[in-house]
């Protein structure tokens, strides 16, 4: 038989490309999430090749694959799922924020939870949304293992500490690296004051959709120079294409102080002192109480004696404070284009009385597609904040000074003036409020944009532009009534804008080798610059009240302006590397220069590596029916600390006057060494799952070792100089983390979930130059923890004298302790009494859901600190000065056989109101930081509305605290110590916290 061979090659032809297309051929699909949503961006691979797809705006996916394959679908937040390939696939994906399986952001990109070898903690918009406080940190508290979040006191604009794994440092700043989708902010306190501004409180908390903290150095390396504190990564809500959705919230509620301290009543008072003139000078003395004394100066006017006054100075300063909360979002978008907006106003009425915020927020997030190949994107945020300001605590302006006050003094004349200033023991706080005024004004702009362009399916390349600017104004006045009365008034007014500009550049590159290789690599280069100008100036002498800007002053007293700059340049890659999703890998390189440092030490080099094992993925487990993960990792890297002056390097000189003419002085000694402090970290960790992961968790366990510390070094007298910048000297923390998630109930109409955290802390300085830096009632010291307190130790009360009692500990001959006691103070050696660190942080909450009914609640608490009440020796101090005293005095001894802890009321005489651990107590403490119970409406009723979800809901904050803490509150501290300062854990005259309990609805449309 003939063949025709052009025939022949044509059939071949045809059947190889019926094959090919039988083997390999286009599908397509949809991903929603559990409600039918369309999620864009969703990344889609064939498993075991290169083959790769992304959903568009509207969820839809086309991909190259062979019908029965098995597709991998992840995205941020979600739960990764596989899938065969079919002809009509709808995936959907459910919320994994508290699973194994989720996405997670790290710096310069996502990955799965599954696959970590770092540390991070996380947090979703579902674990902070039900918390309505003003700022961010706040709604984190207890959440984190290893992550310590302390508002500093109870003032609205109180500033926050965030300490990652213990304190790193002694001078330089002690506070994380805050990033903003993407962007690194702002993080400075522009406070005219000593008492600070959280700068973050300009962040609308509502616009967040998730918080990761970076807590080891293999996740925190990436950033270098600014990681030793660990890194806060804070990505803001999207839009999903779909259904514009239009989100309304609206509550309100009432607060007051978690706790008030008992007082002497003006009996009380009058008999405490009245004692102890008599102990002092003898009881025929009636200097206090006879007609025309002391007693009737305070009393002004009133009779005393009748019990005509009694003024409850406290509840004047602590009052009954209110929370407003509105907030709405509409989001939403198409194929092409996704958008976020929205809108919130918050109002705090502070629980101290003249205090209170008022903020307005705008944030736009907008994504466009281009093409196939290119996207863009822009976030920008718009907030205005006005607070109504106190003084710091060491002021007699501020209210809760005016506990020291007498009951005897009115509060108020006869015709509701206050007094004149010499009339009260003190100056009167409430002149302040009723003849001036100290207001801040923070308006802030957060910018972000991107490009991000495919090269290729496996490689792509994103440039992003950020720009935070933050500008801030105080504007403080004092009236012709208050203490500026001898200059007839005071005004002054500071300004300062501070702008921050970064650009990252970096490439992204991924792709599956032979099936079982898995491959992420990320490089790049950073730049960023920071700015900020400040003007002050002010005046006094002013014609009348009324006018209270320093234009209508009759003489200007101060003026300065000034101007600074730094920047850094950055270059980081990172690469990870997987083996049959079990073998894991991954080395990262950040080289940062910066303008703060050394000409000799610009540059620094920041590696980190880590590795691990998904054991549960071996043949002999993978088919295991209770264990559902064990992964051991393990991690090791170098960060910095970059916290410190912009010219901490320089010699320099400032301008001044020398006989009224221009002159040049020095400043500041040069040390062109200086360079960065760094922190090797080791974290060895275990995350396990049982029982398809409803009960999760990881163990921890890390040594971190801070060397070249940053300390600003006192320096003799002699020289000239009071200190100067150096690397020297170490310290380390280490602890062991445990995290514990469990699904304790999940049927269709009941679900209850548990949450804990525990965490150890054991923090010591190992290197020191002289061995030991003292600063008031705190040491750092080789050997111990850093800030530890250094005081006298109190040995109570002689029974037979009244006289105060201290233990000498001095050494003897043999090396021990003399542990005798003596009356004489200057006979006591100081010792170590306490740490104002925990050793001991847990956190549990838990979620329960019942029909439509929704309650959760958080505890939280710290173990193993302590304070020491720095006002104690003018609150408790057994009569020695004239300030009102706490009710304990009432114990005091009295007479010989008294058995007390209060030594002999003495009128102007030490008997134990000197620095000692009588006024050092411990802070442990267990709070109910939140709890919210709330009612979804059914869907048949809010269907015939057009409404798809309507919640009320009642939420409480700081409702309950156990603790043995006799003071106003274990976590409030002095508003005066800023990170630089060795001391640590005082309070004095420091507000409590709010407990706050809150009404609310929500209504999605």
């Amino acid at each position: 038989m003939k063949i025709n061979l052009k025939h022949l090659l044509s059939t071949l032809l045809v059947l190889f490309v019926q094959l090919t297309f039988a083997q390999e051929s286009k599908f397509s699909g949809k991903v929603t999430d559990s409600g039918g949503v369309p999620i864009p961006g969703a990344n889609i691979i064939v498993k075991g090749t290169t083959i790769s797809a992304q959903t568009g705006f509207d969820g839809d996916f086309t991909i190259n694959a062979t019908k029965g394959q098995i597709i991998i679908v992840s995205f941020i937040g979600m739960k990764t799922v596989e899938f065969a390939v079919s002809s009509s696939m709808v995936i959907k994906l459910t919320d994994a924020s508290n699973e194994l399986e989720n996405v997670i952001v790290v710096g310069f990109g996502t990955q799965s939870k599954k696959k970590l070898t770092d540390n991070i903690a996380r947090v979703t918009s579902k674990d902070i949304s039900q918390i309505p406080v003003s700022n961010m940190q706040n709604a984190l508290v207890g959440k984190l293992a290893g992550v310590q979040i302390t508002q500093i006191n109870g003032k609205v604009e109180g500033g926050v500490k965030m300490r990652i794994r213990g304190v790193s440092s002694i001078s330089s700043s002690q506070e994380p690296l805050y990033v903003l989708d993407g962007m690194p902010l702002i993080n400075d306190n522009e406070s005219g004051s000593a008492a600070p501004i959280n700068p973050l409180i300009s962040l609308n908390p509502n616009d967040i959709e998730s918080v990761e903290v970076l807590k080891d150095a293999s996740s925190a390396a990436i950033y270098g120079a600014r990681g030793t504190n660990g890194v806060v990564l804070i990505t803001t809500k999207q839009g999903k294409s779909g259904k514009t959705k239009i989100s309304l919230n609206t509550s309100g509620g009432w607060s007051e102080a978690t706790h008030k301290v008992n007082w002497l009543n003006a009996a009380q008072y009058v008999e405490l002192f009245t004692e102890a003139s008599a102990n002092r000078y003898g009881a025929d003395d009636l200097w206090l109480t006879e007609p025309g004394g002391v007693f009737d100066g305070y009393a002004n006017g009133k009779d005393w004696r009748k019990g005509e006054v009694d003024t409850d100075w406290q509840s004047l300063a602590l009052v009954k404070g209110s929370v407003q909360d509105h907030s709405f979002s509409i989001s939403g978008g198409d194929n092409k284009t996704l958008f976020f907006l929205s809108g919130g106003y918050h109002n705090t009425a502070g629980i101290v009385r003249g205090n209170s915020m008022d903020r307005y927020s705008y944030r736009g997030n907008l994504d466009h597609k281009v093409s196939d190949k290119l996207r863009v994107g822009l976030n920008t945020s718009l907030s205005k904040t006005n607070i109504t300001r106190i003084g710091s605590d060491n002021s007699f302006t501020t209210p809760l000074q005016a506990v020291a006050q007498t009951p005897l003094s009115p509060a108020y004349l006869d015709d509701g003036v206050t007094p004149n200033n010499d009339t009260p023991l003190y100056y009167n706080f409430l002149t302040q409020q009723f003849n001036g005024n100290w207001d801040s004004n923070i308006f802030r702009t957060l910018m972000n944009s991107y490009l991000e362009y495919k090269i290729l399916p496996e490689l792509s390349f994103r440039t992003e532009l950020g720009y935070d600017n933050n500008n801030q104004t105080e504007e403080y006045f004092a009236g012709s009534l208050t203490e500026s009365a001898s200059t007839n008034g005071y005004a002054d007014a500071n300004a300062i804008q501070s702008d921050k500009y970064s650009i990252n550049n970096y490439f992204n590159y991924n792709k599956t080798f032979k099936e079982d290789y898995d491959l992420d690599f990320v490089a790049g280069m950073s730049f960023e610059e920071s700015s900020r100008k400040r003007q002050y100036v002010a005046g006094t002498g002013f014609p009348s009240d009324d006018l209270q800007t320093v234009e209508s002053a009759s003489e200007i007293t101060a003026g300065s302006s000034s101007r600074t700059k730094y920047n850094f340049l950055s270059y980081f890659s990172r690469a990870t590397f997987s083996i049959m999703d079990r073998y894991l890998f991954k080395a990262s390189l950040r080289y940062d220069g910066s303008s703060r440092f050394g000409a000799s030490n610009r540059y620094g080099v920041f590696p980190a590596a880590s590795v691990g094992w998904i054991v549960s993925e071996e043949n002999f487990l993978k088919d295991n029916e209770t264990l559902s993960l064990l992964k051991i990792r393990g991690s090791f890297g170098v960060t910095g600390n970059a916290g410190i002056g912009n010219f901490a390097s320089l010699g320099l000189f400032n301008g001044s006057s020398y006989n009224k003419q221009s002159a040049i002085n020095p400043s500041q000694l040069a040390n062109q060494d200086l360079k960065w402090e760094k922190t090797n970290q080791v974290d060895i960790g275990i995350d396990f799952g049982f029982l398809n992961n409803r009960v999760s968790g990881e163990v921890d366990y890390y040594v971190k070792k801070t060397n070249d510390l940053l300390l600003n070094e006192p320096l003799p007298g002699t020289s000239g100089w009071r200190s100067l910048t150096r690397n020297v000297g170490s310290l380390t923390n280490k602890g062991l983390e445990f995290v514990l998630n469990t699904t304790n109930i999940k049927t269709a109409n009941a679900s209850w979930k548990t949450s804990m955290n525990i965490a150890t802390l054991d923090n010591k300085v190992t290197d020191l130059p002289g061995g030991e830096i003292v600063s008031g009632q705190n040491i750092v010291r080789v050997g111990e923890t850093i800030s530890s307190f250094y005081v006298v130790e109190y040995a109570g009360v002689d029974a037979a004298n009244g006289n105060a009692l201290f233990f000498k500990n001095s050494l003897k001959a043999d090396g021990s302790l003399d542990r005798t006691t003596t009356k004489n103070y200057s006979e006591a050696q100081r010792t170590i009494a306490g740490s104002p660190y925990p050793t001991l942080m847990a956190g549990m909450s838990n979620t329960i859901a019942f029909f439509n009914f929704d309650f959760s609640f958080t505890f939280q608490g710290e173990w193993g600190a302590s304070i020491y009440n720095e006002a104690g020796k003018f609150q408790s101090s057994n009569g020695r000065y004239k300030d009102n005293q706490t009710i304990d005095q009432l114990n005091r001894w009295q007479k010989a056989g008294d058995i007390t802890n209060v030594p002999q009321a003495r009128w102007g005489r030490s008997n134990g109101e000197q620095s000692s651990t009588r006024y050092l107590e411990k802070t442990d403490f267990v709070r109910l930081r939140n709890l919210s119970l709330g009612y979804t409406l059914p869907k048949t009723i809010t269907q015939k509305f057009s409404i798809d979800k309507i919640r009320l809901y009642m939420t409480g904050v700081n409702l309950l605290t156990f603790t043995n803490y006799k003071g106003y509150d274990p976590e409030s501290s002095y508003d005066n110590n800023g990170d630089s300062n060795i001391q640590k854990g005082i309070a004095f005259y420091s507000a409590p916290p709010a407990k706050t309990l809150i009404i609310g609805l929500n209504i999605d449309l």
